[in-house]
């Protein structure tokens, strides 16, 4: 197997065998995004058998992509330090270890932990993918192609998740959906043994730890202390001195990079419109994304009684439309530029976030329910692999590890506080209502708090209550329920037409001489070879 550069071209055998490179790539990226979604299907079952509150099935979703997105800059540089396949091959088998930890967890604190070491392994092996393509697939209309598959194959395993999860859950125990990832996982290793070159960036410069640290705890102490608003109170001294602090962090990240020669994220890329607002409009898709799937798997199983499969194959809709507007995207880019497709996607993707927002509980599944997911894959398809290839088209080969860091470190975050925001949306908004709708019809103080805990929690409470009351009771949680979901996807659509905004305000429609990735070549890149010193 041939060791190149990252400046590099491939040889003749990484040609020949660039497209079954590009599966055993895919099916990495496969494991870990399915990862991001597969427990929501389960999160209703281990609520009962673990006693989980909303903030703890939060966390059992955030702790892996939280500690995913933390890492995502870390594991693109070690990557490009150490080499991409390497990194990329240890993650996978760090993920099928940690995935075993998970499902032998006996309680949520055993299960949120192992979820944040899957997460680890995961952001060795995401920005590794995308920084390996980048350089086997040289020619720009196969590189297009490639992320055009790449980037479907990403939103397909979003809805895939769930699916798979319930699928899964019909005949095992929740531990199922961990333990699944194993053999995936085993058969990603020994064929990128095989078939994966091997390539790195000569001039990769010194490991930040200070850069990697700052990053960490930005990112860590944001998430938290918006998961945490409900409990201590949005206007509490936790909780903005939290998001304060962070901001501070990350503040501090970012003029730490820019004092380093050899930084270990280039803020000069956010000077390139086409990089940053590229970047934050696959930030903001994810944002909705995540947060709407964190709410809908809830509703399918909890508020319409569909079983776990039932569930997940009521999202399957989502799977087929993302992937079938995910190519289309491609060739309408080349035909209309980035600006109008990503600008287009984001606003499809707020229009199915108002649907949703109107959806009642006992809606028809084959209407306003159908129509919202809709909508949203097709915003999904449409914005995720232009914006991915603006992003990636502003790097020259030797920095794409970093490259594919930051759009899979804004897929993360987004993802990640989608999750945190959206779901502490919907725990206030539930919490309140359920327990004045319980209150009203004689429960305790207590029991209406312990129904405010999660809807499950509060479909539990209305169980006990005496047989006239327990339909209205029942009743009364799940509009608490569809409230939280209503104003939910109201932050949803706002953030993606914003992101619809920004597109068509900063996104050029094309790459313009002289800027993107001719730019960063002859320019950037090259003072910042100049200054950096030779790797260790």
């Amino acid at each position: 197997m041939e060791t190149r550069t990252g400046n590099g071209h491939p040889d003749a055998g990484t040609r020949e065998r660039r497209w079954w490179i590009l599966a055993v790539l895919c099916l990495s990226v496969l494991l870990v995004v399915v990862d991001n979604t597969i427990v929501n299907v389960a999160l209703p079952t281990v609520s009962r058998d673990l006693r989980a509150s909303t903030s703890a099935l939060q966390w059992v979703v955030d702790g892996y992509t939280l500690s995913f997105a933390g890492l995502l800059l870390v594991g693109g540089n070690l990557g490009d330090r150490l080499g991409r396949k390497r990194v990329l091959q240890l993650g996978l088998m760090l993920f099928a270890v940690f995935s075993v930890g998970a499902a032998l967890s006996h309680n949520t604190g055993e299960l949120i932990t192992a979820r944040v070491l899957m997460g680890l392994a995961a952001a060795l092996v995401y920005p590794a993918t995308l920084a390996i393509l980048n350089n086997v697939f040289t020619v720009t209309r196969e590189r297009t192609i490639a992320i055009g598959v790449w980037s479907a194959v990403s939103g397909l395993a979003v809805a895939i998740g769930p699916v798979a999860g319930g699928a899964l859950l019909r005949h095992f125990s929740w531990s199922s959906v961990f333990y699944v990832s194993v053999p995936v996982a085993v058969i990603a290793v020994v064929a990128g043994r095989i078939l994966l070159p091997e390539s790195r960036d000569p001039r990769a410069g010194r490991f930040d730890p200070l850069g990697a640290l700052l990053s960490v705890a930005g990112i860590t102490l944001l998430t938290w202390s918006i998961i945490e608003a409900p409990d201590h109170g949005w206007g509490s001294f936790a909780t903005i001195g939290g998001i304060a602090g962070s901001l501070a962090i990350l503040a501090g990240f970012g003029w730490s990079q820019t004092r380093r020669p050899d930084p270990m994220l280039d803020v000069r890329l956010f000077r390139n419109p086409r990089f940053s607002a590229a970047s934050a409009a696959i930030a903001l898709a994810f944002f909705g994304l995540f947060g709407f799937i964190f709410m809908i798997t809830q509703y399918f199983q909890v508020v319409r009684g569909y079983d776990p499969l039932g569930a997940g194959i009521a999202t399957l809709p989502f799977a087929f439309v993302t992937a079938g507007f995910s190519p289309i995207a491609m060739l309408l880019m080349r035909r209309i530029g980035t600006k109008i497709v990503v600008a287009a996607g984001m606003a499809t993707m707020s229009a199915g976030f108002v649907v949703a927002a109107i959806t009642t509980v006992n809606a028809p599944y084959w209407g306003t329910v159908i129509i919202a997911m809709t909508l949203m894959a097709a915003g999904l398809g449409l914005t995720t692999g232009p914006a991915t290839e603006a992003i990636m088209g502003a790097l020259p080969p030797g920095k794409s590890g970093a490259g594919s860091a930051v759009n899979d470190t804004t897929r993360e975050v987004g993802g990640t506080l989608g999750v945190a925001i959206v779901g502490s949306v919907l725990n206030s908004a539930y919490g309140s209502h359920v327990a004045a709708s319980l209150t009203a019809l004689g429960a305790s103080a207590s029991a209406s708090h312990l129904a405010g805990q999660s809807v499950v929690a509060g479909m539990n409470v209305a169980a006990h209550f005496p047989a006239p009351l327990r339909v209205a009771a029942a009743s009364a949680v799940r509009t608490a329920f569809m409230t939280g979901l209503h104003r939910g996807s109201l932050v949803a659509a706002g953030t993606s037409l914003a992101a619809a905004l920004i597109a068509l305000a900063f996104v050029p429609a094309r790459p313009a001489p002289g800027t993107d990735s001719e730019l960063f070549r002859t320019g950037v890149a090259d003072t910042a070879t100049a200054a950096a010193p030779t790797s260790v």
